[in-house]
């Protein structure tokens, strides 16, 4: 079984940096052709202009980060890197820099499941679905994905009651059309016929999310009740916020507000990752 892990800690304890990977792993040549994508890979979603973009990087600089792959009999299988084999693939390149780890098929997921957290690459349907195959598959727990991810255990039940949306209103949250905050809101009505019609009304009006929730309380429909909030005491829109931060730095945050006023809690696991939570702030970010 593999040691526990927190997403905090950064990929580079998985896929070692330039510099330190003579240390700490042996960075091989193979033949992209022995390559196989990850069965694992959570991400379902590969932005086009993303991977222009990426071609042209490894055009002109080459792949500067190894594939993260386990051994297939003669083979290797991905865990980590698709949008690097699939750039490559699309160049023709003949050779492909990898690492080889020695892994179980839940390790595989929850690596990939890593490094598109922390390379922002998910939207939160298919971080979701990731989330519950960890469950339906390998029988884990919710405490135990928040654990390995180090996301508060809320966020992780909070993403998981989004795949209770119907699959258009799902569909339109994975394409970026309706946002996550809206979707959170749309829960709290039972009848999906009225979640439905409001996701229309987001989309045909530009509804935001605190008019939607006005809209919720006043036409609520007769018979209908809302659901309980998943942190009573606490306005939804810090809650968002909250869990908005934890995606978009990989790590726990905790939002705390007292009348007007408020203060943002930022975990971080080492200094390496510090440097990551800041360049992420200042809208950096690695390919």
């Amino acid at each position: 079984m593999m040691e526990k892990k927190a997403l905090g800690k950064g990929i580079g304890a998985l896929i070692p940096e330039r510099g330190a990977e003579d240390k700490k792993a042996d960075v091989l040549l193979v033949d992209i052709k022995k390559i196989k994508p990850n069965p694992w890979q959570p991400r379902e979603d590969f932005d086009a202009q993303g991977l222009e973009e990426l071609m042209q990087s490894i055009k002109e600089k080459g792949v500067l980060q190894p594939l993260l792959v386990r051994r297939q009999g003669e083979q290797f299988e991905l865990i980590a890197g698709e949008r690097r084999f699939r750039a490559a693939s699309a160049l023709d390149l003949k050779e492909l820099p990898v690492i080889v780890k020695d892994v179980a098929d839940h390790d595989s997921l929850e690596l990939s499941l890593i490094e598109n957290i922390q390379r922002q690459n998910l939207n939160p349907i298919e971080e979701a679905r990731a989330y519950q195959y960890l469950m339906d598959k390998f029988d884990m727990t919710q405490e135990k994905i928040s654990q390995i991810l180090g996301r508060a255990r809320a966020s992780v039940a909070n993403l998981l009651r989004i795949l209770k949306l119907p699959q258009e209103i799902q569909d339109k949250i994975k394409k970026g059309e309706i946002s996550f905050a809206h979707g959170r809101a749309l829960l709290e009505l039972e009848d999906s016929n009225q979640q439905r019609r409001l996701a229309h009304e987001i989309l045909a009006k530009g509804l935001s999310v605190r008019e939607l929730e006005a809209i919720i309380r006043r036409h609520r429909p007769k018979g209908s009740r809302m659901r309980m909030r998943p942190q009573a005491g606490r306005e939804t829109y810090v809650v968002v916020a909250e869990e908005q931060l934890q995606q978009l730095l990989a790590t726990k945050v905790r939002v705390s507000k007292r009348k007007k006023r408020g203060t943002i809690s930022i975990e971080f696991y080492s200094q390496q990752d510090l440097e990551r939570i800041v360049n992420c702030i200042r809208g950096g970010g690695a390919i």
